[in-house]
């Protein structure tokens, strides 16, 4: 299947792709905000979502970019495919290493997956639960 776009199009496209701010991401402030939980964000010495009080750092990760074992986290594009397959692969290898490096730390690291967010009521308790721990 070609692509819908042409190829000047895409890269526009591609390029307003963030990294910062996003909707999930956004959507996991909001509810932490109404939990009453204090926290920075996009630290030098730590990424994501910071909880320094309890030593917590949160991910909110796409499932397409991330490689999640969902729906969307399991489709590969059709054109140039081998392009994605590295360059996904590269990203699960920087979050481990990233997890790793914070775990030694002596971080707690949860990583919030975008398809999980569809569940409101399940995404506040699960954030509840960490903040409680």
């Amino acid at each position: 299947m070609t692509d819908v776009y042409p190829p000047e199009k895409r890269s526009a496209v591609m390029r307003s792709v963030k990294g910062k701010d996003t909707a999930p991401e956004l959507t996991v402030r909001r509810a932490l905000t109404r939990l009453g939980a204090r926290y920075r964000l996009h630290r030098k010495d730590l990424p994501g979502i910071v909880l320094p009080g309890r030593k917590l750092a949160i991910f909110v990760h796409g499932c397409f970019w991330h490689g999640h074992d969902c729906a969307r986290g399991g489709r590969v594009p059709q054109q140039n495919r081998d392009y994605w397959v590295a360059k996904v692969a590269r990203n699960v290898a920087r979050d481990a290493r990233t997890r790793e490096a914070l775990g030694v730390a002596g971080w707690r690291v949860e990583t919030i997956w975008a398809c999980a967010l569809k569940d409101a009521p399940g995404l506040e308790a699960r954030l509840h639960t960490l903040l409680e721990a």
